[in-house]
């Protein structure tokens, strides 16, 4: 009996408050690994910090929710999510400079 693949979903959240400084890009890190995400996460000019992901919809649900907090010495005061596609040759979580 062949095996069906889990269905995925990829977003992009936009972030913003005080999320730079904050090392939310390696807990984003840590807690995607942790959720068996694929993607990535990044600083923008703006201020604010970027996150595409991809997985399974219970990890994505728990994701979006770690997000709206972020590690303790952050601020979030809003994230915008948007659809997006991840390569398939990207299989795992990264941090982008």
């Amino acid at each position: 009996m062949a095996e069906h693949p889990v269905a995925e979903t990829c977003l992009l959240a936009r972030i913003s408050g005080r999320v730079q400084g904050v090392c939310f890009r390696h807990y984003t890190q840590v807690e995607a690994n942790r959720l068996g995400l694929r993607g990535w996460v990044r600083n923008v000019a703006e201020g604010g910090v970027e996150v595409c992901f991809a997985g399974p919809e219970v990890q994505i649900t728990m994701m979006k929710r770690w997000l709206q907090q972020g590690p303790s010495y952050a601020s979030v005061e809003h994230v915008a999510y948007s659809e997006a596609t991840l390569p398939e040759s990207c299989n795992s979580f990264s941090i982008r400079y």
